[in-house]
């Protein structure tokens, strides 16, 4: 079954939902990345959030970027999408590792840190929209929803999971977001607090072998609610030949001159998939005689 996520709204739109199931996506970038259990997670998490934020926007053509900067042995975060879901992402440092957390889950927060948070919305405009949060555990779940209170002041409850198998396996993965919506409110705070209080880690619950429908079951059915919209999610990268010849060509003329003059060649390699590029001596005479 494909990863993918669902939207709906609730409580006559007062509330919006989106659960996503993002396991093999999760998997496909550990192992891209060959990441350690808990960087797949805090990468998994992290790539989880950013395909459902791109799926919010309404916009196929709209990007968003979520990177994190933490002062842990991860380093940080960079994750990447389109309005379709379409998602890549990696960590800085995949193969660091820390210890378990006292209660033997992983110590997602300890890997990154303290340090910020920052989402980057191109819809088209001129500039980027832009805001910025201090991280408040690393665990990307509580940070993706401070971001959402303190730059768009909108009351968020963000879950986001991934259950790593003894094999380094993505075992499951996947997320959900709660907005609320502008409006009276009333006593929905309330109830929506007390009634997602106990619930589960939504990778066990993944595990476990719920759908994101039977999820979003669990999540909204005091509230009354309707599926909208079922969207794929995946791992994929845009990059290509033409966007590494592009690369190169914005190294500038002395720095072109020198891998000329050194080696010979140029290698470029997508921080995102990993896929890697080679120009050789032709190609960059060819951006040297082109740039006079």
């Amino acid at each position: 079954m494909k990863d993918y996520c669902l939207r709906a709204t609730a409580a006559d739109g007062k509330i919006r939902a989106f659960v996503a199931s993002s396991r093999l996506l999760v998997d496909e970038a550990a192992s891209i990345h060959k990441t350690t259990p808990v960087a797949t997670a805090a990468l998994g998490r992290t790539l989880t959030a950013a395909a459902i934020m791109g799926l919010m926007s309404g916009n196929d053509d709209d990007n968003t970027t979520i990177s994190i900067k933490g002062d842990g042995v991860l380093g940080g975060i960079l994750a990447v999408t389109d309005g379709l879901g379409r998602v890549r992402g990696y960590v800085h440092y995949p193969q660091a590792d820390v210890a378990n957390r006292a209660d033997g889950k992983l110590d997602v927060g300890g890997g990154i840190g303290k340090g910020k948070l920052t989402v980057s919305k191109d819809v088209g405009l001129k500039e980027p929209y832009i805001g910025t949060v201090e991280l408040v555990s690393g665990e990307i779940a509580e940070d993706i929803a401070a971001y959402y209170v303190i730059s768009e002041q909108t009351p968020s409850v963000v879950s986001l999971g991934v259950l790593v198998d003894c094999n380094h396996s993505v075992k499951a993965a996947g997320g959900f977001f709660l907005q609320l919506l502008p409006g009276d409110w009333g006593d929905i705070i309330d109830k929506l607090e007390a009634h997602i209080a106990s619930f589960p880690p939504i990778s066990q619950i993944l595990a476990d072998g719920k759908t994101p429908e039977d999820i979003m079951d669990l999540l909204l059915s005091p509230f009354g609610y309707e599926i909208t919209q079922k969207s794929e999610i995946s791992f994929r990268c845009n990059c290509s030949v033409e966007r590494a010849y592009g690369a190169l060509v914005a190294m500038g003329r002395d720095e072109i001159a020198s891998l000329l003059t050194e080696d010979g060649k140029a290698d470029i390699e997508c921080h995102f998939c990993l896929s890697k590029y080679s120009f050789d001596a032709r190609d960059l005479q060819k951006i040297l005689e082109n740039s006079n």
